[in-house]
């Protein structure tokens, strides 16, 4: 039997959010007017070979007089979830109250009860024909209380709903972590013992996909690096100044071609945390000349007393020993191949290929090239730029509508969680990356940079 869960409450109590939250997706609707969900709406949640339905429901609107009318039709104990199904199916009751038999067929036709309430607003005795209602259904049941706002009235919730619901929790929608979701699945497996073994596998689904979401960002954050950091563009001419003729375009082109892949391995990595709607705002990738300026060292990177530490480490891990005095200064300034890439300085000119002519024809002439980059910092831009991303899906909830603002986070203090070997591998490869040669095991080193969040997934 599939696991199904409604969704109840009053209006405007945080119910989509909740559902968003639990089902990990942002394709619920969500909106602070009263009444978004005016329809029952089911959400079939597929998580491996796992299933359970999640249904979003109208809030109540009369509950006062629905529970007159079933008062009225049962007049003893055992009688209560029998009136409940003649009030759904009285056509004068679905005029009535339209609402309350929305939100009461899925729970008659199976689904256990999360009862929502907002724990940031006064309990009122109103709310206590609303719980009576759901307790004559004679259906599994648990209370979430949902702080909107503030946490003052949490506890004098938990007073009045620990009389109607054997699990209370409070469950804030816009905060809640992986773990928090997990323990919601779990306390149901205790009311409701035939779904223990479909719950079990649910959490093990969520567990393994949160797993498989950490390699699979590393292996992105491994494709983007190697693209940005191998990435250029040439032209291949008849002559020097058709090549000299080239430069503002191919800069142009190189420049916008970059930023347009992190784009899109950013929003890759947005899919992959189900997050198909989230926008975000994120400075340009930087690219112009002062971006590897020796006084103006980028944030996202590592600063030139790090880097320097960073060089060394990799040059010890291969063997190769390294000049202090030339890692702190001159290879700094971002050489790349015969020039410096920047606004100005970007050009990096036009190399005679060949002389020699075929028949007549010239085999070569010249050809216009732009990038690869080689600067040392380069690779840890895009590193703390990715990693700063990543962080902030793996513990926003699904619930959380607002624009994601990425900005710079301290990339050193993450690197040094690794152990001393993961640090050596990281900035081996890193290195490598940067002088176009191959790297081997990259992306278990970055598997083992993004798991060194210190805020807990488990």
């Amino acid at each position: 039997m599939t696991p199904a869960f409604a969704v109840v409450g009053h209006p405007n109590k945080g119910k989509s959010s909740i559902v968003s939250t639990i089902a990990q997706s942002d394709d619920i609707a969500i909106s602070p007017r009263s009444g978004t969900t005016r329809e029952t709406q089911n959400y079939d949640i597929s998580i491996g070979t796992a299933r359970y339905t999640l249904v979003d429901t109208p809030g109540f609107q009369r509950p006062s007089r629905a529970l007159a009318w079933l008062q009225e039709h049962a007049p003893s104990a055992d009688r209560r979830r029998h009136a409940v199904t003649l009030f759904i199916a009285d056509s004068q009751c679905r005029q009535q109250f339209p609402e309350e038999v929305m939100l009461l067929k899925p729970i008659m036709d199976g689904a256990a009860i999360l009862y929502v309430v907002d724990g940031s607003r006064p309990y009122g005795i109103e709310y206590e024909a609303e719980m009576e209602i759901l307790r004559w259904t004679g259906q599994a049941s648990m209370a979430l209380i949902n702080p909107i706002e503030n946490e003052d009235h949490v506890q004098d919730w938990q007073q009045a709903l620990g009389q109607y619901f054997k699990i209370v929790r409070v469950f804030n929608a816009m905060q809640a972590d992986f773990a928090k979701v997990v323990t919601i699945l779990e306390a149901f497996s205790h009311i409701r013992e035939e779904w223990q073994s479909a719950l079990a596998d649910i959490v093990s689904e969520y567990r393994q996909r949160r797993t498989t979401q950490l390699q699979d960002s590393a292996s992105l954050l491994e494709e983007l690096l190697t693209r940005l950091c191998t990435y250029q563009v040439s032209q291949k001419v008849l002559s020097k100044a058709q090549a000299d003729g080239l430069k503002d375009i191919l800069e142009k082109k190189y420049f916008n071609d970059m930023r347009k892949i992190e784009h899109q391995h950013h929003e890759s990595l947005k899919h992959l945390y189900q997050y198909r709607h989230l926008k975000s705002t994120i400075d340009q990738l930087p690219l112009e000349s002062n971006l590897f300026d020796t006084d103006k060292w980028i944030m996202w990177g590592l600063n030139r007393k790090q880097l320097t530490v960073a060089t060394t480490i990799a040059g010890a891990a291969t063997g190769v020993v390294v000049d202090a005095a030339l890692a702190g200064s001159s290879f700094m300034l971002g050489a790349v191949g015969g020039g410096l890439l920047g606004a100005t300085s970007a050009w990096l000119g036009a190399d005679r290929i060949s002389s020699f002519q075929v028949q007549g024809l010239p085999l070569g002439g010249y050809e216009a090239n732009q990038g690869p980059i080689q600067n040392r910092n380069f690779p840890y831009v895009v590193l703390g730029r990715f990693l700063y991303l990543a962080d902030a899906l793996r513990h926003r909830t699904h619930a959380h509508r607002d624009m994601l603002q990425i900005s710079e986070g301290d990339l050193s203090a993450r690197i040094k969680q690794l152990s001393s070997g993961q640090q050596a591998g990281l900035h081996r490869a890193l290195d490598r990356l940067r002088q176009q040669k191959t790297t081997k095991g990259m992306a278990q080193s970055l598997f083992a940079l993004i798991n060194t969040d210190s805020r807990s997934d488990h």
